[in-house]
């Protein structure tokens, strides 16, 4: 069940939800060299079919715990081959608490990063190749 964020000011509340936290560190993964992808097999299927008609889910991979004052995430990513793997993780983990710090102006709990795949280029090009036989 989602929780929501609440920040009280003089003038009110302000409500920051579940999904949009998601949202916001999905972003922020992406936009880290070397990573390919964002969720396991089965969120890349739904997420590819998602992509064809033009409504690409930013939380996709991303699933978030929100407190009063802090979040904790955990990131599911693809990464490109040949990246050295420990070293995109942390540039997601460090990517995703900043935009959850600079963004939702929240604290950055723990950000886990699970590597479900790799994505070799050579894969890509597979698909266009002519058939061998007839």
């Amino acid at each position: 069940m989602a929780q929501d964020t609440t920040t009280t000011t003089t003038a009110g509340t302000t409500t920051v939800v579940d999904p949009v936290v998601a949202k916001i560190a999905g972003i922020a993964a992406r936009e880290v060299p070397g990573v390919h992808d964002l969720g396991g097999g089965a969120a890349r299927l739904v997420g590819s079919v998602r992509d064809a008609i033009g409504q690409r889910d930013q939380g996709q991979g991303i699933k978030v715990e929100v407190g009063e004052k802090q979040v904790a995430a955990d990131v599911t990513i693809v990464v490109e081959y040949p990246v050295h793997i420990q070293t995109v993780a942390s540039d997601v983990r460090h990517a995703v608490a900043r935009a959850i710090t600079e963004l939702v102006g929240m604290e950055a709990a723990e950000v886990n990063v699970t590597v479900t795949d790799v994505h070799i280029p050579s894969d890509d090009d597979d698909e266009d190749e002519e058939p061998r036989v007839a």
